[in-house]
C-alpha cells in the first residue's frame, strides 16, 4: 500500500503531527526533539537538559 492509498483511506488521519515516536519521559507525541535522537517532548527536554549537560548560553 502507497502512501497515496493510506491518504485516501485515512488510516493516518490520527497522526497530526506525522511524528513516529513519542516522548521517552511523559509519552507525548507533539513537539519532540530529535535532534541527537533525543526523543524527548520539549517541556520534558527544558526540565532534564542541563543535567544531560547542555549549557544555556542566554
Amino acid at each position: 500500500m502507497s502512501e497515496s492509498d493510506n491518504e485516501q483511506t485515512g488510516e493516518h488521519a490520527s497522526k497530526r503531527t506525522g511524528q513516529l515516536e513519542a516522548c521517552q519521559r511523559c509519552g507525548r507525541k507533539q513537539g519532540l526533539v530529535g535532534k541527537y535522537d533525543i526523543n524527548l517532548c520539549r517541556q520534558c527536554f527544558r526540565e532534564i537538559a542541563r543535567d544531560m549537560g547542555f549549557k544555556k548560553y542566554r
